[in-house]
């Protein structure tokens, strides 16, 4: 599948093109390419920040104006925070990213364009492109970091290009069977029974299946269950 290019146009700290690296190499993007950049290239603090994607800084092409960055594009976005006054439609960046994906799943090249930090893309700039990117941000405080911009979009990619489960377990352990649980409750019933726990008789009954309840929604794994059973044998021979 052909990656989107990242494209800064006219970026003004080396800094934040490092940090725009880094954090599309955390989402598995490469292709990056910058316009005019304001200090220079190559850049010293870009490498700096980079923090271990010095490559995607090294195989980024430096254009003169964006028309040149975006000309083998089939499809450009353009990511600003404000109205322009220009007729496009306009994307948040999830669905950005899912009209992305599906031209490069055919082969289409998309370029997402990211403005300079001071005032973002100028409205030439964006007449070139194809749509509008907009973060649903605070109204009251729109304004995001070039780096931020371009992990948020990248983000969105990967989140469609990726199989990522929205929930895991973290750390070892079987789950435990319906029947451990199922014992686990019995013990502690029976020893709760013992202590007078459920008391008065009235309400015995709801508490009773108030504490089985508690067992099936808690996510025990067997080594759980096998201290909750330590646990309260301790307890009642001390008690004994």
């Amino acid at each position: 599948m052909t990656e989107p290019a990242f494209v800064l146009v006219r970026p003004q700290m080396g800094e934040n093109i490092g940090a725009a690296a880094r954090a599309m190499a955390n989402f598995g993007l490469s292709s990056l390419r910058l316009v005019d950049p304001r200090d220079g290239w190559p850049n010293a603090r870009a490498v700096a920040l980079a923090s271990g994607a010095a490559g995607i800084l090294d195989a980024a092409p430096v254009h003169g104006s964006t028309a040149e960055a975006v000309a083998d594009c089939a499809f450009v976005f353009a990511t600003t925070a404000r109205a322009r006054g220009l007729t496009k439609p306009v994307f948040t960046p999830e669905a950005a990213m899912d009209k992305a994906r599906g031209m490069a799943a055919e082969g289409r090249r998309v370029a997402v364009l990211f403005g300079p930090e001071r005032a973002g893309l100028e409205n030439d700039d964006i007449a070139r492109a194809n749509a509008i990117v907009n973060v649903p941000v605070n109204p009251d405080f729109p304004s995001l970091n070039l780096a931020q911009c371009v992990l948020l979009t990248a983000y969105e990619w990967r989140r469609r290009t990726v199989e990522i489960a929205a929930e895991r377990q973290d750390g070892e352990g079987d789950p435990a069977t319906a029947e451990e649980v199922e014992r686990l409750a019995a013990h502690w019933q029976e020893r709760l029974e013992a202590a007078g726990f459920f008391f008065p008789p009235e309400k015995a009954p709801h508490m009773r299946r108030t504490l089985r309840n508690l067992w099936s929604r808690m996510p025990l794994l067997r080594a759980d269950v096998q201290i909750l059973h330590g646990a309260l044998r301790q307890l009642v021979r001390r008690r004994d």
